[in-house]
């Protein structure tokens, strides 16, 4: 298959994975931002590259047990649902329940979603909105290899899901809403989808100081999961500015080893770990 330019390639004559002195992530708009980070996950999921949020030297399954998941987690789901793309479990806190109905932001080739499926049962449904086209199509095709018939997903961005008011008991999300150029909005609408006394059940980035203007400009780190991480204070700003309670933020130090090996290049792991984020909608 020929390699065809991104859009982000015809606008800047730059691969937005790899150019980062020549753009500067700041100096995008958020449209901009949205392009760069689905060109480059589009291309992690034709096979075009691999992803930094892991190292590239392991199988998607070593890595997302590096990251938290049990063997059998990674060894029973489509070939292909797992790209190794997380920086946590979201499972390992969203206690799921048979019946539950779950929405995963950001679901990527479906890996998450698959696992919840199997926790909610037949009774239960799951639904998987990305914004990457092939990403949509790669987790479609992946339910269908499995017979999945309690998982859907959707197309649309995380900060204007397509799914309607009051729908879901857990909202989970791995290493994604920090990719979000207006992550308050996504909080907003992770709320406005829970129902009363639904959950939200997160593995993300965070920021434990601020971050150099040399990370924040850095283009292929904001893609990668890294620059968009904000300080903890914020993050707990934006929860409760979106209506959640019960905020709790763990962040994992021993995170900070594969945040190592996702950026060689620059000290990023003395600014970025993984956490995991647990709110309620009251």
């Amino acid at each position: 298959m020929a390699e065809t330019k991104t859009q982000v390639e015809e606008e800047t004559g730059c691969d937005p994975g790899c150019c980062s002195d020549e753009i500067r992530a700041t100096e995008l708009s958020a449209d901009e931002l949205r392009a760069a980070v689905s060109d480059r996950y589009g291309r992690i999921a034709e096979g075009y590259e691999t992803s930094c949020c892991g190292s590239p030297t392991d199988l998607a399954a070593a890595a997302s047990m590096k990251m938290g998941y049990a063997k059998e987690d990674v060894i029973n789901i489509p070939e292909g649902a797992n790209m190794g793309l997380g920086c946590g479990n979201p499972q390992a806190i969203a206690n799921l329940k048979a019946g539950e109905t779950v929405v995963d932001l950001g679901s990527g080739g479906g890996f998450d979603c698959f696992l919840s499926a199997r926790a909610v049962g037949p009774t239960g449904q799951v639904i998987g909105v990305d914004m990457t086209p092939v990403m949509v199509r790669k987790a479609r095709a992946n339910a269908r290899k499995i017979d999945a018939h309690n998982v859907t997903f959707r197309l649309g961005e995380i900060e204007y899901p397509p799914i309607a008011d009051n729908t879901a008991d857990v909202v989970i999300s791995n290493c994604v809403i920090n990719l979000s150029p207006d992550q308050p909005q996504v909080y907003r609408e992770a709320f406005r989808i829970l129902k009363r006394g639904g959950r939200l059940a997160i593995s993300d980035m965070v920021a434990s100081q601020p971050l150099t203007e040399e990370i924040r400009n850095d283009l292929a780190k904001y893609t990668g999961c890294m620059a968009g991480a904000p300080v903890i204070d914020d993050l707990v700003n934006m929860l409760q500015e979106a209506g959640f309670t019960h905020i709790k933020i763990s962040p994992k130090d021993e995170s900070k080893s594969f945040v190592k090996d996702w950026s060689p290049d620059m000290p990023v792991a003395d600014y970025v770990v993984s956490a995991t984020i647990e709110a309620v909608k009251p």
